[in-house]
């Protein structure tokens, strides 16, 4: 089980990267359900982390525009197991996609410090 809690109206979760010879370190993502992808990161942030690139997608934005975006791999902890995922550079704030909800129920409380649960089904 992943918990996580509202934060200014946002269901948000700690999410743990796993790099080579470093210790691993946690960056706090926001829950969308209109992100069909694992996650995404502010491209300056993808690049300080050095995730190699593995592909470049075409994305159709919430405006409905299509962009070219790079997509990196990154290793995560991810409900107690390693995992490796797409990481999108884009946008200005971490977003955790519904890709990585695949096989898991989402539960939140909306108010604020409200409780949000994953959990695997």
């Amino acid at each position: 089980m992943i918990t996580g809690i509202i934060k200014n109206g946002r269901g948000t979760v700690n999410v743990i990267f796993r790099l080579e010879n470093q210790p691993d370190f946690t960056i706090e993502f926001v829950i969308d359900t209109g992100f069909t992808e694992f996650l995404s990161l502010p491209t300056a942030a993808v690049n300080l982390l050095g995730f190699p690139c593995v592909y470049d997608m075409y994305a159709t934005l919430a405006d409905n525009s299509r962009v070219l975006l790079p997509v990196h791999q990154a290793t995560i902890i991810w409900n107690g197991e390693e995992r490796v995922v797409n990481v999108l550079a884009t946008g200005k704030r971490p977003l955790l996609g519904t890709a990585l909800l695949d096989g898991y129920e989402l539960s939140i409380q909306f108010t604020e410090g409200g409780l949000v649960i994953i959990q695997e089904l």
